[in-house]
């Protein structure tokens, strides 16, 4: 018998978006006799500004550049999406086509990879074309056709998630705290697992300044009468406050149309000049849309992600918490960098 069944452990997993639930469950395939807990003021189903999982887009589309552990994080999550979505597809990942276009040289859209001058995904996504001329529309410098990556119902995704950590007996408890030692939630806990995002900035024992909201604007439509063949992203870079995407979501999850990234934006209202603009910039982009008077809107998302200056924290760190591992600060990587 492992030690590890002889004495289990007991972990607290301190947040419930995306990377908090998945956290979660590679504990629990890690340490099978472990108690664990999910501690959270919001859960899936809840829908609040910092609350950020609920109002992502929901795709694969690697913003990794790093030649290094940013690129290997993302590399995981695609090949377990996959898995997920040929052997589950009820979770509400699928895979679909993606069309990148880009208003800058391909030297200057930061989607290649330091060190190698190579898009690193290219092998895991079938390979990509580029677009010809033609195809490309006006004012645009470069593109590229992707065949096969993933697009996410963030809806049913993170219920599916909830889900699987229910049947793991993962414990779930509703609760807000002002300190990072009120994670502790009995004497014997083991460590506690800090995926708190944008809440890192102002949680006692935490308070990293170097987090900083980048502020996401969203419109959900129904599906047009002519489906979406692929999704569309259009940015002078990878990331920019100026990028315009598409996403049609599976089982029934209508149409994202987005955005913006606006660095240290905390507001959560909804911007009613930019939702027009950004209908008519995914209609111009979407030709399947139609016109935007003509779109039928379900409802406008505004969320935050939780940007961090230096990138993601993820390191174990001592203190009078006890072992507490940071894992937060993905900004919009957070779904495709989750496992």
């Amino acid at each position: 018998m492992s030690s590890s069944q002889e004495h289990p452990h007991r972990f607290v997993v301190l947040g419930a978006g995306v990377i908090g639930l998945t956290t979660a469950l590679t504990l629990r395939a890690e340490y099978p006799a472990s108690s664990i807990a999910v501690l959270a003021e919001h859960f899936p189903g809840d829908y609040h500004v910092d609350y950020c999982s609920p109002w992502a887009g929901g795709n694969w589309c690697s913003s990794a550049n790093d030649n290094g552990l940013l690129e290997s994080f993302d590399r995981v999550a695609f090949n377990r999406f996959r898995e997920i979505a040929e052997t589950t597809p009820e979770a509400g990942i699928k895979r679909s086509p993606l069309r990148m276009i880009f208003d800058q040289r391909i030297e200057d859209a930061e989607i290649l990879s330091k060190g190698t001058g190579k898009l690193w995904y290219e092998d895991l996504v079938g390979g990509t074309v580029p677009l010809t001329k033609d195809e490309l529309p006006d004012k645009a410098v470069f593109g590229l056709d992707v065949p096969s990556t993933f697009v996410i119902n963030t809806q049913i995704y993170l219920q599916w998630l909830l889900e699987q950590c229910r049947n793991a007996k993962i414990d779930l408890v509703r609760r807000r705290i002002a300190h990072i030692r009120e994670a502790r939630l009995t004497p014997d806990v083991a460590a506690v697992f800090n995926c708190t995002g944008l809440g890192s900035y102002s949680l006692g024992g935490v308070e990293d300044k170097s987090m900083y909201p980048t502020r996401g604007q969203t419109i959900l439509v129904e599906q047009p009468i002519r489906p979406l063949e692929r999704m569309y992203f259009r940015s002078p870079r990878r990331v920019d406050n100026d990028t315009t995407y598409v996403f049609q979501r599976p089982l029934a999850g209508g149409v994202v149309l987005g955005g913006c990234r606006q660095d240290g934006n905390w507001d959560g209202e909804v911007d009613p000049a930019l939702a027009t603009t950004i209908l008519e910039r995914c209609c111009a982009l979407a030709p399947e849309l139609g016109r935007p008077e003509d779109l039928k809107i379900i409802k406008h998302g505004v969320g935050l992600r939780p940007n961090r200056k230096g990138g993601p924290r993820i390191e174990a760190e001592k203190s009078d918490a006890g072992l507490v591992v940071h894992n937060y600060g993905a900004s919009g990587a957070g779904y495709q960098a989750s496992w």
